[in-house]
């Protein structure tokens, strides 16, 4: 999405009119989100958050980057949903983290609530919108907002794709010694689970002799890793 021109104020004046993006949950994952929407001029945000004050300090620091940054969208911290009406995309990152020796399966109870009041009020809220899911388990938490929404399937998605491709394009450039940022794309079509495997395609541009060998021996370890998860 960019930003389009819109003359609605009054004759005369052109004003810029950005899409808004609502993020549910201003913790790390959800306020990095938002600044990078910022700082690339995509949107505005609102930042909401249950804790008080928390996405009310974080938007008031990303508005003070604007000048430097040279960013014309506006960024909005707020505990109530009435400010994050009518969101052309709303992306839910809220939930419980997991702790050392949890998976993410160990989520599934209390993410499941958070995921079915975030869910209710969001849609309520902006019953037009696009839908991201961030929060883990990813892929059950997905399933169980799009069984709740009540939007057509091509309106609420999970991201695990777009991470797990960047991860991988990143293991094999350091793998490999290629560029991950110029000269590889990846595409991960999986499950999001610690249990399986990744079935993907990928292109590298200029691999050739060992570095082709480097790959191939990459991919070996991870169906190895992979199989021994599986007989555990």
């Amino acid at each position: 999405m960019q930003p389009y021109l819109d003359n609605t104020l009054r004759e005369g004046e052109i004003t810029m009119a950005y899409p808004k993006v609502t993020i549910v949950g201003a913790g790390n994952v959800g306020a990095t989100a938002g600044m990078i929407l910022a700082m690339k001029d995509i949107a505005d945000v609102v930042l909401c958050d249950v804790v008080e004050g928390m996405p009310q300090g974080k938007a008031l620091d990303m508005m003070h980057m604007r000048s430097n940054e040279k960013y014309g969208t506006t960024i909005t911290g707020t505990n109530d949903y009435a400010d994050t009406a009518n969101s052309d995309v709303v992306v839910i990152t809220a939930g419980i983290a997991r702790k050392p020796g949890m998976t993410r399966e160990d989520l599934i109870g209390i993410n499941s609530k958070i995921m079915l009041d975030v869910i209710g009020k969001a849609k309520a809220a902006s019953p037009n919108a696009i839908f991201i899911c961030v929060t883990n388990p990813l892929d059950v938490m997905t399933y169980l907002a799009f069984k709740n929404a009540g939007v057509p399937k091509n309106r609420l998605m999970g991201m695990g794709g777009v991470l797990d491709s960047a991860r991988y394009a990143f293991a094999i450039a350091e793998t490999t010694g290629a560029s991950a940022g110029l000269g590889m794309r990846v595409q991960a079509l999986n499950s999001s689970f610690d249990t399986q495997p990744m079935m993907l395609y990928i292109i590298v541009i200029g691999v050739i002799g060992m570095l082709a060998e480097k790959i191939l021996k990459f991919f070996e370890r991870r169906l190895t890793s992979w199989q021994e998860k599986r007989e555990i």
